[in-house]
């Protein structure tokens, strides 16, 4: 009874999707006779799985039999940031502030203390493996780009390939500065990595994602060097990364199945050559006129991610065009509360094919106040659009507020974009939800609603979502008035009205707070960050 009552008890902390470290320690503080100990080693290994490496390093130190666990394990995730000082696990954000509040010198002495936890958790883990012993299904390391912990981290995950089977292999390459770099950082990490990678060359070519971050690379073709590296890539991506010279980037690799652009200062990317891309991000190109992206060879491509801080020196970019020789059925596009980038087009029956395989279209900090009827292009072009997002909003804490540093830095007054249906009384037959985030009883808002109610005719659900406040912007007040209907009252005046002039539709239109936003409605918000 006492053995399955422990299994019972291992069970359940194995069935959450991340086991709680302190909850696991907890078991073993609290058991006299240790009896978690007493459970077989496949139960255990497998808890341990759940854990960051920080959390499993503790678990070492409580006996033998714990110490030769962390050599067993599947699945090894071992991160800098688990290793940094205050706290064990800490956003992004969060590390940022927490760093910027002690000063230079201990902020670099903290990261090379995170640094050679690394280093030796991973030696611990990996050079004392059974080389015969069960196969690494995920061996994931981040880590900062400064010292020899690279270089010693590279080595010890390289003779790890050689010796056991590693079914997939990431590095995050993190820098010491991650926001107000100036030139010189970015040269600098760049210069870093270009000798990081020349010596590790053998862990590169087992990688199957690569994360960089903050380098300028001072040899204009090394880009390049990256793709014919590392051939077993999955995933690619490159944020606030160019060269010294502006370049061409052409992309062509067999495996790569997604990438993502982020902030980069290229003269083109070219994807000539990707079989297996399915997902690629393209956000940001703010040193561009126009779009610096040319797709080529990728028929696998589904899910499309663009966004852009457009100003007047950016040209409209055609859709029709970027995605000719596509299917994208998933897009996102992330207007960054600024001027509409995406030129409304009326395609001729040639052209007709590019949405015709377009399924979900998520419209991400579109403007307020501007007219919405341009996103009707959209419904026209895509017959077979089941699924619709938009979020409407400025945000205060993203947005160049300054009259004069916008006119200097050549933003817009007018956001909007106008456009005019060449079809009448044109119907769509497959959209079944449309949803709005941050939605007011606005004219605007409320007249686009009726609008693609009476062109959606087998829609079954509007939801309308109230206002979403991000972290920077609590405490700052919206620069305009909130109008979302809170009370009942107030609801069935704006379902009356967008409902006038006789619609006939059988959607229910929901109101909704932001409390009932799922997780996976929240995320696809925030792809267009």
């Amino acid at each position: 009874m006492a053995r399955t009552s422990r299994r019972r008890r291992a069970a359940k902390l194995m069935a959450k999707p991340s086991v709680k470290a302190e909850s696991f320690l907890d078991e073993l503080k609290y058991n006299e006779d240790d009896r978690l100990s007493k459970l077989p080693n496949d139960i255990l290994v497998n808890i341990l799985d759940r854990l960051n490496c920080r959390d499993v390093t503790r678990t070492s130190v409580l006996s033998r039999h714990w110490s030769q666990l962390p050599a067993k394990l599947s699945w090894l995730k071992i991160s800098a940031r688990n290793f940094m000082p205050s706290q064990t696990s800490v956003s992004d954000d969060e590390l940022d502030e927490k760093l910027a509040k002690i000063n230079t010198l201990r902020r670099i002495n903290a990261i090379n203390a995170a640094n050679a936890a690394v280093v030796k958790a991973t030696k611990s883990m990996l050079e004392h493996r059974d080389p015969g012993g069960c196969t690494i299904r995920l061996l994931s390391m981040a880590f900062y780009l400064r010292g020899d912990a690279p270089i010693s981290i590279g080595h010890t995950v390289g003779n790890a390939m050689a010796t056991h089977k590693v079914d997939k292999a990431e590095f995050t390459v993190l820098t010491e500065k991650e926001h107000t770099l100036i030139p010189d950082d970015v040269l600098n990490y760049g210069t870093r990595f270009v000798s990081f990678f020349n010596e590790c060359l053998n862990a590169f070519a087992g990688l199957t994602r690569l994360e960089l971050a903050n380098l300028r690379f001072p040899e204009s073709d090394f880009v390049s060097s990256i793709l014919v590296t590392c051939k077993q890539l999955n995933y690619l991506g490159f944020h606030n990364c160019d060269t010294s010279d502006w370049i061409t980037l052409q992309v062509e690799h067999a495996q790569l199945s997604e990438l993502s652009i982020f902030d980069c200062r290229f003269d083109m990317v070219e994807l000539t050559w990707v079989p297996n891309l399915t997902c690629l991000a393209f956000l940001f190109w703010r040193s561009s006129q126009e779009l610096p992206l040319s797709l080529g060879y990728v028929p696998l491509l589904g899910v499309l991610r663009l966004s852009n801080i457009a100003r007047t020196m950016h040209k409209m970019v055609k859709l029709s065009t970027l995605l000719h020789e596509t299917s994208v059925r998933d897009m996102t596009l992330g207007f960054k509360c600024e001027k509409i980038w995406v030129q409304p087009e009326c395609l001729t029956r040639r052209q007709a094919h590019v949405f015709q395989q377009l399924r979900i279209l998520n419209l991400v900090n579109i403007p307020e106040g501007y007219d919405l009827t341009w996103t009707m292009f959209f419904l026209e072009a895509a017959p077979s659009l089941e699924e619709l997002y938009m979020t409407v909003i400025d945000h205060p804490c993203e947005m160049l507020m300054d009259e004069e540093l916008r006119r200097e830095e050549f933003y817009s007054d007018n956001k909007g974009v106008e456009w005019e249906s060449p079809t009448s009384n044109f119907k769509h037959h497959r959209l079944a939800k449309l949803t709005i985030f941050c939605f007011q009883s606005e004219d605007y808002m409320m007249s686009h609603v009726r609008r693609v109610m009476e062109a959606a005719v087998n829609l079954e659900d509007v939801y309308l979502f109230d206002r979403l406040t991000c972290d920077g912007c609590r405490g700052v007040t919206p620069l305009k008035p909130i109008r979302f209907p809170a009370e009942s009252r107030h609801r069935r005046w704006v379902e009356k009205q967008i409902r006038k002039g006789g619609i006939e539709s059988l959607a229910t239109i929901h109101f909704l707070g932001t409390d009932a936003i799922r997780g996976d409605i929240l995320a696809r918000i925030a792809t267009g960050y």
